[in-house]
């Protein structure tokens, strides 16, 4: 009788070894390296030879467009995210924390789209029927035409495919599943792998699109393989706190879309409603002149969107100052801090300093850094902004020049809708903008910014 071969495969990145090791020399993690059987590589070839292949290469001139058939999952901020809506065939992969709310948007998706479109089947391997039929009744989402299926064994959830023949097919989640022709546990690689593989083909070939859910580790990250966000044609991510009502979904990776799109809710009692206007939201309670305040202006793929920041600077006796922001990336702040000291002479070196994006919000890009620097001084200097529901915009360079930012003439805009007077933004940037009733304030350095707003 042959040797069932076995190898160690880490659980972190995938990278096999034919022994066990404490630390994985791929990436680093330590206790990652479970053992699994090997499947032989004559297994391999056989099962993804195909003779009837009679594909040929062609001239990429010659090869016709299509159009996208899109599915309307009825949550217009989840068609936003998705590029207009979901593909027919496509692959979606969702992520997020714990409770963040993915299995509750999804299923009002799926009662939506069961609605207008036909079946749809909901398969969980994490919760009963009756579980989901509970959250179904407090959410409002029971239409006739979706269908519920506790199972994690691949075979039969194929099978119950084959035999119902859903327009889309919900996956929660990617890491209970298993196929039964692999020995190991389910959540691990070679599971996760073969799963994944398993509903790539599934989709493809009977063109229903499938909605994957997927764990997330205690860093954030995907858990599992990285092939698996390879497979997939669009990976998204649900962020927010559990304690905070709203909740942002971002694209990561699209075929069919941009990336740059963003998609607000808010939680509530019947489920998770959409933010139609994010920016009356997040400036809902904003004082608009106190002391390290200061309301910037910023693009979300083609969505202005208008955010309070704030900045607490306190002198301190530490030898290492604390820097900690919420909101931004820290190495912008030190950035922003240096620009400071060394063109603005403020000492911030024996100082603490605190920046908050309120709303929850995760700023991306160059676009606040002006505003920022202004909270900063601010809150350093214990003075408020003098000019009245101020919009600051632009980019702090290392010189300490205001750089120009793209789509300025929208986030005025947006402002002018909101009530905003008084609008700071770089010089370059004046060429495009036009408002009668707005105050446009061009600045070109740091220096200048100061003078005529404090």
């Amino acid at each position: 009788m042959a040797k069932i071969k076995t190898c160690f495969i880490c659980q972190e990145c995938g990278y096999e070894f034919p022994k066990w090791a404490g630390k994985c020399t791929n990436c680093g993690e330590w206790n990652t390296l479970v053992e699994e059987q090997k499947v032989s590589s004559k297994a391999l070839s056989t099962s993804f030879v195909n003779t009837n292949n009679v594909n040929k290469p062609q001239s990429i001139v010659d090869i016709k467009s299509i159009a996208y058939d899109r599915l309307d999952t009825g949550i217009s901020e989840l068609n936003r995210v998705l590029g207009g809506g979901i593909v027919k065939g496509s692959l979606t992969l969702i992520s997020g924390d714990p409770g963040i709310g993915k299995s509750t948007l999804l299923l009002q998706a799926a009662n939506n789209l069961s609605k207008r479109y036909g079946k749809v089947l909901y398969v969980s391997g994490e919760e009963s029927e009756e579980q989901i039929k509970i959250r179904g009744d407090r959410l409002g989402t029971l239409s006739k035409d979706l269908y519920i299926l506790s199972e994690i064994n691949m075979q039969n959830i194929e099978s119950h495919i084959q035999n119902t023949k859903p327009i889309f097919v919900i996956i929660d989640s990617i890491q209970t599943l298993y196929n039964s022709e692999i020995s190991s546990a389910p959540g691990s690689v070679s599971q996760v792998r073969e799963s994944s593989n398993d509903i790539m083909r599934i989709g493809k070939t009977n063109n229903i699109p499938f909605f994957i859910v997927a764990h997330v580790t205690k860093q954030g990250v995907l858990a599992g393989p990285k092939v698996l966000e390879h497979m997939v044609d669009t990976v998204l991510s649900f962020e927010g706190e559990r304690t905070e009502e709203f909740r942002v979904l971002r694209t990561i990776k699209n075929r069919f879309g941009t990336t740059s799109e963003i998609g607000v809710f808010e939680m509530m009692e019947n489920g998770l409603e959409e933010v139609a206007n994010p920016s009356a939201v997040f400036l809902e309670d904003a004082d608009f002149q106190k002391e390290g305040s200061a309301i910037i202006g910023l693009m979300e793929g083609t969505r202005p969107i208008l955010v309070e920041v704030q900045a607490l600077v306190s002198e301190t006796k530490a030898v290492m100052p604390r820097r900690t922001a919420v909101g931004i990336d820290t190495a912008r702040l030190n950035l922003i801090l240096a620009v400071l000291e060394k063109k603005l002479r403020i000492p911030f070196y024996n100082c603490d300093v605190y920046v908050n994006v309120v709303g929850g919000l995760n700023i991306e890009g160059t676009f606040g850094d002006l505003g920022i620097a202004l909270a900063l001084i601010s809150s350093i200097k214990s003075c408020e902004i003098k000019l009245e529901k101020m919009i600051v915009v632009g980019e702090i360079g290392l010189t300490g020049e205001v750089r120009p930012v793209t789509f300025c003439d929208r986030i005025v805009n947006e402002g002018s809708k909101m009530g905003f007077k008084n609008f700071v933004i770089p010089n370059r940037n004046l060429d495009k903008i036009n408002y009668k009733d707005s105050k446009i304030i061009g600045v070109s350095t740091l220096k200048e910014v100061v003078n005529k707003v404090f």
